[in-house]
């Protein structure tokens, strides 16, 4: 009797894998940007400073990073499905003890546990995305994932705006369990298996150092990781100091940040589908070198306007230009680290996903404790870090990937 052959994986339609990937990609964006107007009214809420409501935050996206070195790793163990259920599992889960926490010590750690299972919806999601795609195809779906995943960003804030105007912030996170929920049924009946047990590792800690091993031994993947880094600090001093800045220093109220973050997440939005109009003509490299160099340039301007004490709107059109030009040069950063890791797909994203994830919560507050939370220190931060970015991008990721 002959043994049974495991069946093929599923290929799913570009249309399936944007809506259903997308959707998982919003982890991030919906685990940080719903609350984001209501950061004041927390810190006064429960009796903190502004910095400890700040670092809400920081916890959420340090679970996010470190979350991912151990989702990604087992997706390439036990397949894609298995790790995503119970990661989005106990993100609902988790959402509910933030609504129900009594001070900020427990919130602070609900927070990062919440990002620990958050991450395994970012993470297994470029994984899958790795499965069944590769190239400018695979850039162009990434692109296309911009467009369902960049929609949190616009609808996350605006909704937390309103939000506020009928629930406080433990409401809010109410709403994020609900949400989760949700993404909990989507992975159940729409998510096929996309890693076919052939590919799948043994497991163990062995196996685990050879797959980190060899990821890091590509050139080409350490120096986008780096980049990365610096790409991960700027965004992530935009997404915990622009609430501060448009509200407590020009006067915003909740309604009026949410527009002018909508506006960033539009853009964002805008730069992912040009970078995916042009990809296949001028290739993941150039579109990335542009987009990483548009970057620099536009947070340049944003220190140069902060410094000259112009208004709220000048500050929230650098921030705007800084948003499209993160759009363009993020997918195909993607695309250039994971080119030559498909069994090792969860590995490598694991890795990538804590640059981003993991630094910038790190190095931001460090910034903020010295030149507290403005849009002066803001602007430097993030010219300094996208500067380091760009230098990478040029002489480091351009030589390892010709």
């Amino acid at each position: 009797m002959s043994a049974a052959v495991a069946p093929p994986v599923a290929r799913m339609t570009t249309l399936r894998a944007m809506l259903v990937l997308g959707m998982l990609e919003a982890f991030g964006p919906l685990s940080m940007d719903l609350s984001l107007p209501q950061l004041p009214q927390l810190a006064a809420s429960l009796g903190t400073s502004d910095a400890l409501a700040s670092a809400t935050m920081s916890a959420c996206m340090i679970g996010l990073g470190l979350g991912q070195l151990v989702a990604g790793p087992l997706s390439d163990r036990f397949g894609r499905r298995r790790p995503l259920v119970v990661g989005v599992s106990a993100f609902a889960a988790l959402s509910l003890a933030c609504a129900l926490a009594p001070g900020i010590e427990v919130l602070l750690l609900a927070r990062f546990l919440q990002g620990l299972a958050g991450s395994a919806g970012i993470v297994i999601c470029l994984a899958v995305a790795r499965d069944q795609f590769e190239g400018a195809e695979l850039s162009r779906m990434l692109s296309l994932l911009f467009l369902v995943s960049g929609s949190a960003p616009v609808i996350a804030p605006v909704v937390g705006g309103q939000l506020a105007r009928v629930m406080d912030w433990r409401g809010t996170f109410g709403v994020l369990a609900g949400i989760g929920a949700a993404l909990l049924l989507v992975v159940l009946f729409a998510l096929p298996e996309t890693l076919d047990r052939e590919d799948r590792h043994a497991g163990g800690l062995r196996t685990l150092r050879a797959h980190t091993g060899a990821v890091l031994r590509d050139r080409l993947f350490v120096a986008v990781l780096c980049a990365g880094a610096g790409g991960g600090v700027a965004f992530f001093t935009y997404l915990s100091l622009t609430s501060f800045v448009l509200q407590d220093e020009f006067g915003l109220d909740p309604q009026g940040f949410s527009l002018a973050f909508a506006l960033g997440a539009l853009a964002n939005i805008v730069g992912g589908q040009a970078s995916r109009l042009v990809v296949r003509r001028a290739g993941p490299l150039r579109v990335y070198l542009l987009g990483v160099t548009a970057t620099a340039l536009a947070t340049g301007a944003l220190a140069l306007l902060a410094l000259r004490g112009v208004g709220v709107w000048g500050v929230v059109a650098a921030l705007v230009g800084f948003m499209l030009c993160a759009g363009i040069g993020g997918p195909n950063s993607s695309t250039l680290a994971l080119a030559h890791h498909g069994a090792r797909a969860g590995t490598a994203s694991a890795l990538l996903g804590m640059s981003t994830f993991l630094v910038g919560p790190l190095l931001s507050p460090l910034a903020v404790g010295i030149g507290g939370a403005n849009a002066i220190t803001m602007g430097v931060t993030m010219a300094g870090a996208a500067l380091v970015a760009a230098l990478m991008a040029w002489f480091a990721v351009r030589p390892a990937a010709r």
